[in-house]
């Protein structure tokens, strides 16, 4: 832990200021329009967390009324805008270029699709035949091996369903999601241990826990709804262990906003225990912690004997580790180690959760596998109130991968496709998100399908994924929104925009699957705009340009009960959703959800992981000297800026530096000065100086403004971008 604070913290997360801010956003988007979007019968369009669906708006699985948190406001408030007059797009894409990323999402709704010609400097109108046609055209033009299919996690089960399909019936297998950039590493280090990529408990597991771990995750910021889940296991008197390099004032104290209690009080404490390891030294802490509770005995040996397997060579790794190491790279003591293992010995029911600051990082699986480990070495799987939580960003990420948004196919989903709709797929194995880019750098790409969220700036290394967009000669952009993935990338190729209804606008319903495996249904039915289509209409009406003569009548498809009746019959424990639309029975995904010791492997039995990276090796670059996180602020979601200020960490501009008070003095710099921040890769000139409780040599930094700073470096496993651990130095601006 470090030893050189800041003063602690007097921000509090949550409270009165955000019950003014959802007034002041309700104000601004209507009452009425409000009601509507937050009491339909539509999944939550903001994190996985998920509430929605066929029990009202503001209501969770558990039936919890009100389940409504900032982040849903703010989707809400994108999704209700008017549309952008027309006459916006008489100006050249060099002006849309000067707005940022807020400005750009605050013109309004798309509601007419966009067409630019490759040498052009304007999107212009153009009618949909036109631009159904236009698309069919481009994609025939290219060779299936020089395109590629990606969609973000807010599309539905049966728009991400659709885009597979048709990307493998025109020939290639290059189709891939946002989850390459964020949790892939959870699901590769899962699938290694446990044989499922899923968290193993559902929300009422978090309700008999009386231990949770929040690794490397905000949830006061990306998911505020956990946060009320954290602050009941500390009301039944149980501990809340916050390990993370950042003092986050939102996990320190937080005034739930539906707790009178909690806002009267000035807010409730959060974290039990907040242990701060440098950037990247989570791995070196999470062994440091098993080797502790091996080390006192605390490992469960009926459990280890009958339920896994590995478990002597893992001893073996550990006992190979000694403590001055653990410490060096963790930037933890041994004491505060042996602390949570004490913690974890002494709970009944623990539940590991973790986010980002754990994937994006070179040795992403390697942690995500020492946290299975360590639920493993206590027993913490397999029962009621404990097991494995990755906290997932978006409302649908993990359904898109279940229903096969991914480069590689389970064998047997692949058979069952076949089978049941008698069409003949490519076994080739297609590129990753990061892949298809240096594909597209490479020149490789002609043609490409995006599908929802902002893949320019979800992407490392900015100037080179300007450049690998502009490489390919035709993009077609599926959006209800501008963002600056639309205006990048842009100088000599051409592009199409589509304009899309949101989720609670779709004609027929959707579904969703949260991070605890639960289905939802969405009914759709809000009329706000006269000119946007459905995704899954758009990519069928595509289809039955683009392939004329395929077995799959994508006329036919149009009707979303046909698509659940294809993913019912050929993705596993999916059966419940053929009927869905009818039956409106929303469910839990069988076989994920582990209260009993049950694993999908080989031998049913879990596995103890040993990579040949037990510790990260602290940064020791003399010339980029600190380490940066990319983070996120409350005012965000993903990609999308809907404040530039970030009031649980008081700055006021999104061009800012986090740094910890003794280095910025060392530095030769103050508080609100102006600093240059360098990495191997790119510059962030002028950026303001604000002093934040981390280790010394950590620095932090806003994504997606900090890309410029990151490289392409990525866990090797996962292929996920390390954001959160760049070599970086600072200079003081003159």
């Amino acid at each position: 832990m470090t030893k050189n604070k800041a003063p602690e913290p007097v921000i509090v997360g949550g409270g009165g200021k955000k019950i003014l801010y959802t007034l002041k956003t309700v104000g601004r988007i209507g009452l009425l329009n409000s009601a509507k979007a937050l009491n339909s019968r539509n999944t939550c369009k903001a994190c996985g967390l998920g509430m929605g669906g066929q029990r009202g708006g503001m209501t969770n699985e558990m039936d919890e009324f009100p389940s409504v948190c900032n982040k849903s406001i703010q989707a809400q408030s994108t999704d209700i805008q008017a549309p952008i007059p027309v006459e916006v797009f008489d100006h050249p894409l060099s002006e849309f270029n000067k707005l940022s990323a807020y400005e750009l999402e605050h013109l309004g709704r798309l509601n007419t699709p966009l067409y630019k010609a490759a040498k052009s400097d304007k999107y212009t109108p153009i009618a949909w035949d036109d631009a159904i046609a236009l698309m069919a055209q481009q994609f025939l033009n290219s060779q299936p091996q020089r395109s590629f299919f990606y969609s973000s996690g807010r599309s539905s089960n049966e728009a991400g369903f659709v885009l597979q399909l048709l990307a493998r019936l025109y020939g290639t297998n290059n189709v891939n999601n946002c989850s390459y950039y964020c949790h892939q590493a959870t699901g590769v280090g899962l699938t290694n241990a446990i044989g499922s990529g899923t968290a193993t408990i559902e929300l009422e597991d978090l309700s008999k826990s009386d231990c949770i771990f929040v690794i490397g995750a905000n949830p006061a910021s990306n998911h505020p709804r956990f946060v009320h889940q954290l602050k009941n296991c500390r009301d039944r008197g149980g501990k809340v262990i916050v390990i993370n390099p950042a003092k986050e004032p939102g996990l320190v104290r937080f005034a739930v906003p539906k707790s009178p209690k909690s806002l009267l009080t000035g807010g409730t404490w959060i974290a039990s225990e907040y242990i701060q390891p440098q950037i990247g030294g989570d791995l070196a802490l999470l062994n440091g912690i098993a080797k502790a509770v091996l080390e006192s005995s605390g490992d469960d040996t009926a459990f280890i004997k009958n339920y896994t397997q590995g478990f002597e060579s893992y001893v073996q790794s550990l006992g190979e580790l000694n403590w001055q190491t653990l410490e060096e790279a963790s930037g933890v003591s041994q004491t505060e180690m042996r602390a949570l293992a004490y913690h974890l010995i002494a709970s009944n029911a623990c539940v590991f959760a973790w986010g980002m600051g754990i994937t994006h990082h070179t040795h992403g699986v390697e942690s995500v596998e020492a946290i299975a480990n360590l639920a493993l070495l206590t027993g913490m799987i397999g029962k009621p109130g404990a097991g494995l939580l990755p906290l997932r960003g978006h409302s649908n990420v993990q359904g898109i991968g279940t229903i096969g948004v991914k480069p590689v196919l389970a064998a047997d989903v692949l058979a069952q496709l076949e089978a049941n709709l008698g069409v003949t797929l490519p076994r080739d194995k297609g590129l990753d998100t990061l892949d298809c880019l240096r594909a597209a750098h490479a020149g490789h790409i002609d043609a490409a399908l995006i599908m929802g969220g902002n893949l320019y700036e979800a992407t490392p290394h900015s100037s080179w994924a300007e450049q690998a967009l502009d490489n390919i000669d035709f993009k077609v952009y599926l959006t209800t929104t501008l963002n600056r993935g639309h205006v990048k990338g842009m100088a000599n190729s051409q592009a199409l925009i589509l304009p899309v209804a949101a989720r609670d606008e779709e004609a027929q319903s959707t579904t969703q699957e949260s991070m605890f495996n639960y289905v939802r249904l969405s009914d759709g039915g809000v009329t706000r705009l006269n000119n946007v289509k459905a995704e899954s209409d758009i990519l069928c009406e595509l289809g039955a340009q683009l392939l004329p003569n395929s077995v799959i009548n994508f006329t036919e498809f149009k009707q979303h009960e046909s698509i659940r009746a294809a993913i019912a019959a050929s993705v596993p424990n999916m059966q419940q959703l053929a009927n869905i639309g009818v039956t409106k029975k929303e469910f839990s995904i069988p076989a994920r959800v582990l209260h009993t010791p049950q694993f999908n492997t080989p031998s049913n039995k879990a596995q103890f992981l040993v990579s040949a990276t037990q510790v990260a090796v602290p940064n020791k670059n003399t010339t980029y000297p600190f380490t940066l996180a990319s983070i996120r602020s409350e005012g965000q979601f993903n990609s999308i800026i809907y404040e530039q200020s970030d009031s649980y960490r008081a700055t006021d501009t999104r061009w800012a530096v986090l740094m910890n008070r003794t280095d910025i003095l060392e530095l030769g710099s103050e508080v609100g000065a102006r600093v240059n921040i360098v990495s191997e890769y790119g510059e962030m000139k002028g950026v303001k100086v604000f002093a934040f409780d981390l280790p010394r040599g950590n620095v932090l930094a806003y994504y997606p403004e900090a890309n410029c700073l990151i490289g392409l470096e990525q866990d090797a496993r996962s292929k996920t971008p390390a954001f959160k651990s760049v070599a970086v130095g600072l200079k003081i601006v003159n």
